[in-house]
């Protein structure tokens, strides 16, 4: 576990969700997974983000997960923060997830709004809050309403943001001007991180903290180089640098995890196998993953 005097310091710039690799066999690929783990930590990433929407999560046995957190923890050494995905519609799993990934030694849970389920307002605190009880780790919220059909109301995160159990959420609505909205009534420290690559620089210029990013598995680099142009107010440079990875950003959005395999495989990172109900990407979206990729200069695609 990563020691950090405030935490939600090191949620900040762009943090790559990591897809899982598996081996010909379909088992976990624990070479391949660390070795993008360390491509991550060698471009200078505050933080990496392990069993969640682009690790596929929901095809890893519970034995998988805690294998996938614990060897992001040994990779990083405590150089970067591990945060792991632990998300379900039934609390109950939730907690469960929750104690294994502090047991595995992660440093923080992202944590999904219960889907399928439709809960109220209320039972999305509710969830939340018994989430808060059983682990000492800190959480961040994971809104994404298009894979949900619930969303966290403004007012539930304010109210959730008053403990310092959450330390920020991450907002796949991609809507850029709810950063504004949501800012003025939420703790200094509270992180917003968009969760929607194609929306990410607005949401950071209109006074986000960064993006749990998908694209930034294929350019952890240059998503690195956008982040310090953000920082440093030029919003010319970050445009110019964020229009080059655009192409492959809305496959990416498209497409998902399977389209990112298909990326990572084309520079040897990874196989591209899925589980299913997952499939890999198909021949026409596959062309359009390397034309995409290709088009990025192979200074950029280094870490």
């Amino acid at each position: 576990m990563t020691s950090a005097a405030n935490p939600a310091n090191l949620l900040t710039g762009y943090i790559a969700d990591l897809p899982t690799p598996f081996d010909a066999d379909g088992a976990l690929d624990l070479p391949a997974f660390s070795n993008l783990c360390e491509r991550q930590i060698a471009a200078g990433a505050p933080a990496i983000v392990v069993s969640e929407t682009a690790g596929e999560a929901s095809t890893l046995s519970p034995l998988e997960q805690d294998t996938i957190i614990r060897t992001a923890v040994e990779v990083s050494h405590g150089r970067v923060w591990v945060i792991a995905g632990a998300g379900s519609n039934a609390t109950s799993k939730t907690i469960a997830l929750a104690r294994r990934a502090e047991a595995a030694g992660a440093d923080a849970i992202l944590s999904v709004v219960p889907y399928y389920n439709k809960p109220t307002q209320s039972g999305i605190e509710a969830h939340f809050r018994s989430i808060a009880d059983s682990t000492e780790l800190p959480i961040i919220l994971h809104d994404v309403p298009a894979r949900t059909n619930r969303e966290i109301a403004d007012a539930t995160l304010w109210r959730l943001a008053k403990s310092h159990r959450f330390i920020g959420l991450k907002d796949s609505t991609g809507d850029a001007s709810r950063v504004a909205r949501l800012r003025q009534h939420l703790p200094a420290g509270f992180r917003l991180m968009s969760g929607d690559d194609a929306s990410a620089l607005g949401y950071i210029a209109s006074g986000g903290d960064g993006c749990i990013s998908m694209i930034s598995n294929v350019v952890p680099g240059l998503c690195r180089t956008i982040s310090a142009c953000c920082w440093n107010e030029n919003w010319q440079a970050a445009r110019a640098l964020h229009r080059r990875v655009a192409p492959l950003e809305a496959l990416l959005s498209r497409e998902g995890t399977p389209a990112l395999k298909a990326a990572l495989s084309g520079l040897g990172l990874m196989r591209g196998d899925l589980r299913l109900p997952l499939v890999g990407a198909d021949s026409a979206v596959a062309r359009e993953v390397a034309r995409a990729v290709a088009a990025i200069t192979e200074q950029d695609l280094g870490a």
